[in-house]
């Protein structure tokens, strides 16, 4: 039985390079196009899995019944993740998504949800996504419909799953309407731009004030890219900041940081699975993130043995 399940987007990607992107109106030349699987919670499943190992992880989602599905069902089934949540929708196309990216690794984004939107509260309750849910430690939820979270974090909260959810596009509908999810998660991650986007404020101590009033318990995490990220533990202020990872020390130069959040949340949700605290597990996020930004690809997270050797170099600078 998978420790770790995910649940929510799994797109294919194209990917655009360019030198520079382009403004309003303008033409950049792309040097080079790549299609890849993606999606972030797609991309969650399998940056755990390379640090968990095989099928320590469940996916649950959902595709079109087309050959992005068959693409998608094997690129899972090589990086070791349990497909057996997958539902495929008849009549839907599965998701994609282009993006152009930059020559400083900045990118713009361009999504069509597809069949991840047919992915519903109800379908969870079926007896092959049950089951994941019933024996896993810990679950990531990724942006799926926002009725689909709330159910999931329910049904989590039942059955002492510990809870990790970032909302991606649904932040934009604001905190009354997260606040049903939000009341049975433990972890909140956004960065700090969808926070101020959110809340009205980026600020670690104005967060932690206008959440923990409301959603007792409730731990944020505010990821802040370059400068690191922080986790506030209550209302008063108490809360933990860990530092980027300064990989230019290292001689790593940033590729594309397209899909760091994802490498960031998959290293945060597989330390919490191994039982370690959050410190550590903030430091495992980082590091993976890190990583991922020096490779080209959408899932350029490290393998376990990487990881710890990257959080090693680090911790004796």
């Amino acid at each position: 039985m998978a420790d770790l399940i995910t649940c929510g987007a799994i797109n294919w990607d194209i990917n655009l390079f360019m030198d520079r992107l382009p403004r309003a109106g303008e033409e950049v030349p792309v040097r080079e196009i790549q299609r890849v699987s993606g999606g972030t919670a797609a991309n969650v499943a399998v940056a755990s899995a390379r640090l968990l190992g095989k099928k320590r992880v469940a996916f649950i989602g959902a595709l079109g019944k087309d050959e992005i599905a068959d693409k998608q069902r094997g690129i899972l089934w090589e990086e070791g993740v349990d497909d057996s949540g997958l539902l495929f929708i008849q009549g839907e196309e599965s998701g994609q998504a282009y993006i152009s990216i930059g020559g400083d690794g900045e990118n713009e984004i361009h999504t069509y949800f597809g069949a991840n939107l047919k992915l519903v509260g109800v379908c969870l309750r079926d007896p092959e996504r049950l089951k994941l849910i019933k024996g896993a430690k810990v679950c990531v939820i990724m942006d799926p419909p926002l009725e689909t979270a709330r159910c999931l974090a329910e049904l989590c909260r039942e059955h002492g799953v510990t809870v990790i959810w970032d909302p991606g596009v649904y932040a934009e509908l604001g905190l009354d309407a997260l606040a049903p999810t939000l009341a049975n998660i433990d972890y909140f991650i956004l960065n700090h731009l969808e926070y101020e986007n959110l809340l009205g404020t980026s600020s670690a101590h104005e967060i932690a004030r206008m959440i923990h009033k409301r959603f007792r318990g409730l731990k944020c995490i505010i990821k802040h890219g370059e400068e690191g990220c922080t986790l506030t533990q209550d209302s008063v202020g108490a809360m933990i900041h860990v530092d980027a990872v300064p990989i230019e020390k290292f001689g790593m130069t940033v590729v594309n940081r397209v899909g760091c959040g994802d490498a960031f949340i998959g290293g945060f949700a597989s330390a919490k699975v191994e039982g370690l605290d959050d410190t550590e597990a903030l430091r495992w996020g980082n590091a993976a993130g890190s990583f991922k930004a020096t490779k080209k690809e959408t899932r350029g997270g490290p393998t376990k043995a990487q990881l710890l050797d990257l959080i090693e170099k680090w911790r004796r600078l």
